[in-house]
Parts: C-alpha cells; structure tokens; sequence
C-alpha cells in the first residue's frame, strides 16, 4: 500500500511537472518580450497546452500515477468511488508541487525575458495561471464549470485514459475544449494548473513581475471543482 501511495505521488508530480513546464513555457512564449514566440495567437496556446497535458499523462503513468494531473478529476473520482480515497491526499500533494515547481523553471529559463518585460507588455501572472478576458465572477464561474464538465464527462468515457494512444486523445481533448469554450477565462480546468503557478509567480521575485491576482482565484478552483462533481455525477447515474 505504501508503495502503491509514493509511486501516486511521484507520478502526479512529476507528470504535473511536465505539463506546467511546456504548459506554462508557451504561455511565456507568447508573451515576453524577445522570445521566437512573443505575439503567438490562441491556437498556438490551445494546442501546446493539448500536448503538455498528453506528456504529462504519459510520465505519470508509467511513474505509477493514474495520470491524473488535476485535483478536478481526483476529488470527483473519490466521491463517486471510481478512485480511491487513501491516494486522494498523495495525487493532490504530487500535483500543487508539481505544478508549483514547473512554474518556478520557467521563471528561471524565461529570467532574461522577464527583466525587459513590464506588465503593461505582457509580464503577468496570465502567464502562470489564468485571467478572464472579461472580469465577470458569475459568468467566468459558470465557463469553468462547463469547460471541466465537458472535459472529465468525456474523460470518464475513455475509461483508463493512461493505455496505448490514450493520453494523445486526451490532449486533443484539451485542445478542442481550449478552442471551444476556453477562450472566455483561458480554461483552467485545474485547480492545480492554476494555483500552483499563481502562487509561484506570486512569491518568486521575478523581475517586474505584476499582480498574483488572487481575488480572482477562486473561479479556477471552485469552477473546475464543481464541473468535475457534476460529470462524475452524472456518468455514476447514467452507466
């Protein structure tokens, strides 16, 4: 059993990881100054986030981990019974850590870009974490939940989402929810996606670093929370 916990624990992480590295890695792409990938359009990010999430499935699987990588499908898992509540707490550790610590390599990559980059240019925490287009609680709330609904709903249809071509149907998965319904609060989808980076950005003294914008963190927690318990909801009574 204990194995059984680390090895959830060290395939969360390190799949978190891997996906908040590229993740977050073309998000900085794309936003400060003098990178190859500064101005890239919502494609661009859509698709990198796609396949940072199929890398990230793809490490913790074979690490031990359900390949997870995100509290909104652990939590939800466990309360319907699909998952088991002894590894919930080790999954969710493996994943505000991993995420936590892809966000603080990207600062270090990214350091020379964030020293000729202010805020007003793109020097953000939207780069670590997501931002609405427009500030709207109710409605920004409201396309999390839709988002995650339809990302775990369709993830709970794939059964064990970690075999063969899998986790890249997972990431196109995410890029077509990017794509479709993402482009209103940038598409957390993940509680640890979000505040992981968001609490890096906020405590790491990057150079010219703005707001960790904190009063808007509850959207990416709540919203994916509350999208993930529906969809497991709903499958528990339809299968």
């Amino acid at each position: 059993m204990v194995g059984g916990i680390m090895n959830g624990f060290v395939g969360e992480l390190f799949g978190t990881y891997v996906l908040i590295v590229l993740g977050t890695g073309a998000c900085a792409g794309a936003n400060l100054k003098q990178t190859y990938a500064k101005g890239a359009n919502w494609t661009f990010i859509s698709v990198a986030w796609g396949m940072a999430v199929t890398m990230g499935v793809y490490v913790a699987s074979s690490l031990g981990s359900l390949g997870h990588l995100n509290p909104a499908v652990t939590i939800p898992y466990a309360i319907f019974g699909l998952f088991p509540l002894n590894q919930v707490l080790p999954y969710l550790l493996g994943q505000f850590l991993g995420a936590f610590l892809g966000a603080a390599t990207i600062m270090v990559i990214f350091y020379p870009h964030f020293k000729t980059t202010n805020p007003a240019n793109g020097n953000t925490v939207g780069i670590f974490a997501t931002r609405p287009a427009i500030y709207s609680p109710v409605s920004n709330y409201l396309s999390e939940v839709v988002a995650t609904f339809v990302f775990v709903f369709a993830l709970l249809n794939l059964g064990d989402f970690t075999q063969g071509l899998k986790p890249l149907v997972v990431g196109l998965l995410i890029m077509v929810v990017g794509l479709g319904v993402g482009t209103t609060t940038g598409f957390a989808l993940n509680p640890a996606r979000d505040w992981g980076p968001r609490f890096a950005y906020s405590i790491i003294p990057v150079p010219n670093r703005g707001s960790g914008e904190w009063y808007y963190s509850w959207v990416p927690m709540f919203g994916p929370l509350t999208g993930g318990v529906v969809a497991a909801a709903l499958q528990v009574m339809v299968k």
